[in-house]
Parts: C-alpha cells; structure tokens; sequence
C-alpha cells in the first residue's frame, strides 16, 4: 500500500483490496472491498482494513477534495463482490494453523481482526458515525465485521449466520458480545450455536439489522436515511455515545474472549477440520472460477 503524506489526503491512498469513495455533499466516506478471490477475511485484508482505519484517525475528520477540507461525517462499509459482504475467517488459513498447532499465529490473525473492528466500534474517537451496507451473504468474521458499525443496512436477499459451529468451533472476535449488547444474550447464543442462516429480514425483526433494504436498492437506502440524519445529527452522534457509555465494549473483553477462540480451535479434532475443509472447497468452488461466469450466492453452496 502507498500511504500519501497529507492526512486529509487519504482518497489518494492506493490498496490492493479497497477502494474509497466520497459524497463530498453529505460528508459520506466510503470504504468498498473488493477482494479479485474468496472473499473472506484475509491477513491482506485486514493490513488494507486497519491502515484505512489509521488514515481515518490521523485525518481528524477532515477529508481534501479539490483543494478543499470537507468534514467526514459518515464511514460507511460496503462490498462490491456481487452477492457477497464476506464469507468470514480464512478457513484454508485456519486449516493449516491448527494442523501445525501455530498458537501464535492464529493468535496474531485473531488480535489482527480486533484491531479492524474496534476502531469501527469507537467510531475512529471522531464525531462520526458508522454504517454498514450488506448487498449480499455474510457469513462468521464477515458478520463480526459488518455489525461493528452503528447502523447496519441489509438488503432483503442477504443471507447471514455464524456456521463455525458446524465444524465445532464458534465466531470468537467479536460476536458474543455485539450481539449480546444490541439484542441479548439469549438470541446471541441461539444464533452462534445453530449454525443456521438467517434472512436479513429475519434479523431485522429481531433488531439485528436496522434497516432493511429491497434488493438492489441498498445504496440508495443509505443515502436516504444520511439525508434524514442530517436534520439532526447532533442528536444522533450523541444518542451513539450515550448509548457506548451506557454499555461500553472493551477491547480487553474482545481479546479475552478471541484467546478462548484460539484456545477452541487448537482442540478441533480430525473430524471437525474435515468439515472445515468441505466449507473451504465450497467457497473456491463458487469463487475461484474465470471472471466472466456469474457468481451464484453462497447460500447456494453444498
């Protein structure tokens, strides 16, 4: 990645698996993935991911477009893999790490996804708020990742579950708890240990998801509901901070609870890391594939 010199410079920055936008009218940050493979939660993701959210910081809010400073009001997440957010952790990745029992490394991945997400969920220490926008499935750390923000957006056609119970292990950086403080422990836990897909609009009724979209409309929900915040942003960021205040999440909480994962996943015997192989063929089964053939939705998946 080539990082610019001017903080407030930070559309300029380049990356192998982002890409920025910005609505300099409504001070809206776009922050698109765009993953060429499996679209999952790559340590190059994740460098990409945490140095954006650096750039974030050291811009003090501020963004330079034509020569001048706009605030950044809104940082909203998104994918631009057609019918995808993310699949979640790198399973190959996993695979290997727990057959060589790497403690340390699936350690450093699982600390390196933490430090992605809290940033999001302590909206960067700007007045800002975050949004994230689901056009497509999330599944495990893709789901950790898109519920760190304020608001989340879904399309109606998003499919979205936590199935690391399948291969006896469950989502362990950040899930628990982001669940848990918006929708209780209850649902969290029946959510995490069935493994099962949930509709977008299932999770909308249980007040996971915000704001439901119709299907290929999610962008323009988006900036509708930015517009209508407008009128009031003042009492919307300090709704957000009241409501951090009154249930904080600490990042020594996610870390303690991403050491059980850790210590989880070395456990898996033969058994759990062949299903976890079966999962790793289906998602290069439907990604790794010549670019001009459609990519079909990974509820589809075997």
């Amino acid at each position: 990645m080539k990082l610019v010199q001017n903080p407030y410079d930070l559309l300029k920055t380049e990356y192998s698996q982002l890409q920025t936008r910005f609505d300099a009218d409504h001070g809206v940050l776009w922050t698109l993935v765009d993953q060429k493979a499996v679209p999952c939660v790559t340590p190059e993701l994740l460098k990409d991911l945490g140095d954006h959210h650096l750039e974030i910081e050291k811009s003090q809010g501020k963004l330079m477009v034509d020569g001048e400073v706009h605030d950044i009001r809104f940082s909203v997440l998104a994918s631009i893999t057609p019918n995808v957010f993310n699949l979640g952790g790198q399973l190959a990745l996993f695979r290997q790490l727990i057959r060589n029992n790497d403690r340390e490394s699936l350690l450093q991945y699982a600390i390196a996804c933490i430090d992605v997400i809290f940033p999001r969920m302590r909206h960067f220490d700007l007045p800002l708020a975050t949004i994230t926008l689901l056009q497509g499935d999330a599944l495990g750390g893709g789901l950790e990742a898109a519920l760190a923000s304020d608001v989340v957006v879904a399309e109606r056609k998003c499919q979205l579950g936590f199935p690391e119970i399948l291969f006896n292990l469950f989502p362990g950086m950040g899930a628990y708890s982001l669940i848990a403080r918006k929708v209780g422990t209850k649902f969290a836990e029946k959510m995490i240990l069935s493994g099962k897909m949930y509709s977008a609009e299932e999770l909308h009724a249980e007040g996971l998801i915000d704001i439901l979209a119709e299907d290929g409309k999610g962008v323009d929900t988006v900036n509708e509901y930015i517009r209508k915040q407008e009128r009031r942003s003042n009492g919307f960021l300090a709704v957000q901070k009241a409501r951090h205040r009154f249930n904080p999440l600490t990042y020594q909480e996610l870390i303690d609870i991403t050491i059980v994962w850790v210590d989880a996943a070395l456990k898996l015997n033969e058994k759990d890391l062949k299903v976890m192989d079966r999962f790793v063929r289906s998602q290069e089964k439907l990604f790794l594939q010549p670019q001009t053939q459609a990519r079909p939705r990974i509820s589809d998946a075997a």
